[in-house]
């Protein structure tokens, strides 16, 4: 039996078993944004350290930078103290910031991959819980603690407890008209909002290794929204394309010696696994959340679940769901009417995403009754999408067409629900008061199913449209 890629990963990074039983990893690739950074900066003065080497620490700002007015100082004070504290300390510990006077700002989860930071192989940390979204390079990606961002900042290195490994096999063919987050919805709704507790998941199968990088990046993505705090992507050929010719990939020769070690890194046919879980795509139908977690998902064509169909430790916030968003067992989301529709995050807003809302909204308008925003989530993107004429296609429709930033995902800047608007979002968390308002409702789903719900006023299928 050979290794799994996660088992190797975790080998080759190492350093020492410590007392507490927990590994010493060393970490190839640590990303800090401007919520979760300066409280670690400040431990480091306080205890008289450098950051040991900043050349492998790379910051931007995203989660509270505004998406319709960035100029500065900010209206939001304690918005302008997190800039000016990440551009003070990057410059003091002479860290690569992508700031606003840059053409690589964005969102960490972003960035990190269209600049070739991320690669195959690596050990990456940030103080994000997304960070899961760099395992789609066959990479171990946490999420961490400003505690922990202090200690890699100070010692590239981080304490960690290694988890079992799972297998997800998605086997099947994706139907026109569906994405990787009708995928990863499908599995939040199978092994619900607990399952990976204890897990890093392997995504697997063959619908798996259909999917394009950015497709991928959206399942790794969702990974801790299901307790798993890493999930990856064996790196294949699809890797290898996507990040030949990256501003921070290997060149010539170099990359062709990455390249080959990528591939050597992938679990192999008969690697093992703590746990192994086949989820069956075919027959798929676009999936919608209907309640106060991403586990509470179904089908568009589906039913609000009775309460009895539900296991019954999870029967309290089924309970809590149907009172928070106004609805009754065997209700249909379809028809749904909603007031927002937010294209973008680090889960949906990259260009292919961008391009699958565009096609939607393509010779459409939106509803009169609502606000509909697309947030690029990088520079870059917002550059990709401006050459192919896509922000025309979405103003010429009536959506707002913001700067890159978080935005709409998490209410720590102007965009945000008020009282009970409901929205739908291409966004990773359904949490109440996630998007600003604490009655407000957020159902996720694809970028394709935002588009549709912003220009007929309800959810609808998408593939109504097409």
């Amino acid at each position: 039996m050979s290794e799994n890629l996660f088992n190797k990963v975790w080998k080759l990074h190492k350093v020492a078993t410590l007392p507490t039983g927990q590994d010493q990893l060393f970490v190839g690739l640590h990303l800090i944004h401007e919520v979760t950074s300066p409280q670690a900066f400040a431990m480091l003065r306080e205890r008289g350290l450098k950051v040991m080497y900043p050349e492998r620490t790379f910051a931007t700002v995203d989660h509270i930078v505004p998406t319709l007015n960035q100029a500065r100082p900010f209206e939001d004070e304690l918005a302008e103290e997190m800039m000016a504290a990440i551009e003070a300390n990057a410059a003091e510990q002479k860290i690569r910031f992508f700031g606003l006077d840059t053409d690589f700002q964005g969102i960490v989860h972003i960035i990190g991959p269209e600049l070739g930071l991320t690669q195959p192989g690596m050990v990456i940390a940030c103080g994000d819980s997304h960070t899961s979204t760099h395992g789609a390079f066959g990479a171990i990606a946490f999420g961490i603690g400003t505690s922990q961002i202090r200690d890699v900042l100070a010692t590239q290195t981080l304490a960690m407890s290694k988890p079992s490994v799972r297998q997800i096999r998605v086997t099947g063919n994706l139907a026109a008209g569906l994405s990787a987050k009708d995928i990863i919805l499908k599995i939040m709704a199978g092994l619900g909002v607990k399952g990976g507790i204890g897990y890093a998941y392997e995504y697997a199968g063959d619908a798996i290794a259909a999917l394009s990088m950015e497709e991928r990046m959206t399942i790794c993505n969702m990974t801790i929204e299901g307790g798993a705090r890493v999930g990856y992507v064996n790196p294949d050929q699809t890797t290898i394309d996507y990040l030949r010719g990256k501003k921070f990939a290997p060149r010539g020769e170099a990359f062709d010696k990455a390249a080959a070690f990528w591939k050597e890194l992938a679990s192999g046919a008969d690697a093992q696994f703590d746990d192994v879980v086949t989820i069956d795509i075919n027959n798929l139908a676009p999936m919608v959340t209907w309640g106060i977690n991403p586990g509470q998902a179904m089908q568009v064509t589906d039913k609000v679940p009775e309460l009895s169909a539900v296991a019954e430790e999870e029967q309290e916030v089924t309970e809590r769901a149907y009172r928070h968003m106004h609805l009754e067992p065997g209700d249909s989301i379809a028809g749904t009417k909603i007031d927002v529709a937010f294209v973008g995050s680090c889960t949906n807003g990259r260009i292919s995403d961008l391009r699958e809302a565009a096609a939607i909204a393509k010779g459409r308008t939106v509803a009169p009754h609502v606000t509909a925003l697309v947030v690029p989530g990088s520079r870059q993107v917002a550059h990709q999408a401006e050459a192919e004429g896509l922000h025309e296609i979405f103003q010429q429709a009536g959506f707002e067409w913001r700067g890159a930033g978080c935005s709409m995902c998490l209410a720590m800047n102007p965009d945000k629900l008020s009282g009970d608007q409901i929205s739908a979002s291409s966004s990773n968390r359904n949490f109440i008061g996630r998007q600003g308002s604490p009655t407000g409702r957020t159902m996720l789903m694809s970028p394709a199913m935002v588009a549709a719900a912003a220009v007929t006023g309800e959810v609808v299928d998408v593939r109504e449209l097409a």
